[in-house]
């Protein structure tokens, strides 16, 4: 009889876990250009799949204007009615609320542990924030953050550098997207040269074999899920569920 209790538990237990909301990640390093287009049609896409999303922005400063992470951590009334039932997907300014976050790691299991009970109603939570930010929050965590190279001066540095940090300092082993200009054989070459240069000095720097996903910066609208929707299917299969901390009532 207990070792059927025990069965029931840990099916309630896993069916609580798909349920919860799911942490993804991606690395800014400097090229906007590049990674927010691809961070739009990623959450577009994700949305389309079912899961309502929300971007902790790190790159964006909570304000009393411009209210967000830091404000719910702190359990401040949403200023909206309508941001406790999220949409497709939403943005929520977090720069100060990640660095709290990671201040406060030593009280709990995983730094992001209080998560699950602010923002319990999304599908999926993206932190969209810097390498050195990402290394405080997930380290040794099966999430693989989203690193963009694209075809633009200094892209391949920058990256390198996003991959040494999450690399040594968090364990955290990312998934790399090239993103590729145009469709001309010139410009494909051209773009692969940036992400070719990052795979060449993560081996010879690193011991690290990279592999790249290539996203087409410029697709035909039937053609625009196929890229993104592997890159989608990828993250979610390596995001960590989020769980929620009890409360302390006081009678």
């Amino acid at each position: 009889m207990l070792e059927a209790c025990v069965n029931q538990a840990a099916g309630l237990q896993g069916i609580a876990l798909q349920a919860a909301p799911r942490v993804m990640a991606m690395a800014s390093h400097g090229q906007q250009q590049g990674e927010l287009p691809l961070l739009w049609r990623l959450c577009a896409t994700l949305a389309d799949l079912g899961y309502p999303v929300m971007v902790l922005d790190a790159n964006a400063v909570e304000s009393a204007d411009n209210p967000g992470l830091l404000q719910r951590l702190a359990g401040e009334p949403s200023r909206s009615e309508d941001e406790d039932e999220p949409g497709a997907w939403s943005v929520l300014p977090s720069a100060l609320g990640l660095q709290q976050l990671a201040s406060q790691a030593d009280r709990y299991t995983r730094p992001l542990d209080p998560l699950g009970n602010v923002l319990p109603n999304y599908g999926v939570v993206l932190i969209y924030a810097r390498a050195d930010v990402l290394t405080q929050l997930l380290p040794g965590s099966s999430i693989e953050p989203l690193l963009t190279v694209s075809p633009v001066k200094m892209s391949s540095v920058t990256a390198y550098q996003a991959l040494k940090q999450l690399l040594l300092e968090a364990g955290l082993r990312p998934t790399v997207a090239n993103i590729a200009m145009g469709s001309s054989s010139g410009r494909n070459m051209a773009a692969q040269l940036p992400v070719h240069h990052l795979q060449e000095c993560a081996m010879a720097f690193l011991g690290y074999r990279l592999d790249a996903l290539t996203i087409e910066a410029q697709q035909p609208e039937d053609q625009v899920t196929d890229d993104i929707h592997r890159l989608a299917m990828r993250l979610l299969e390596n995001a960590m569920p989020l769980g929620r901390l009890a409360t302390v009532r006081n009678h």
